[in-house]
């Protein structure tokens, strides 16, 4: 399998804005290939979704966490994970 990411060294890490878009590469690359697996969509979310949400509490702490999940009904209202949807 042919790896899309990689655009710098481990050795440096990069902006923020960088870090993210290798995250999300590697994020996208095991989903496609849990896909590909026969791994159902809704299942790749849930648990993406669950790792990441272990990953907020274990980093920030439940209460910081709990305040981040209360902000997410208004972004997705938003449109703000509507990737590929054009918004007027």
């Amino acid at each position: 399998m042919t790896s899309l990411i990689s655009p710098f060294s481990a050795d440096e890490p990069g902006s923020d804005q960088d870090q993210k878009r290798l995250a999300l590469g590697y994020i996208h690359e095991a989903w496609a290939e849990a896909r590909h697996d026969g791994v159902d969509g809704d299942c790749m979310a849930q648990a993406c979704l669950f790792a990441a949400l272990v990953e907020f509490v274990r980093t920030y702490g439940e209460d910081p966490a709990a305040k981040f999940a209360e902000g997410l009904p208004a972004r997705i209202r938003n449109g703000e994970f509507s990737a590929g949807l054009s918004r007027q």
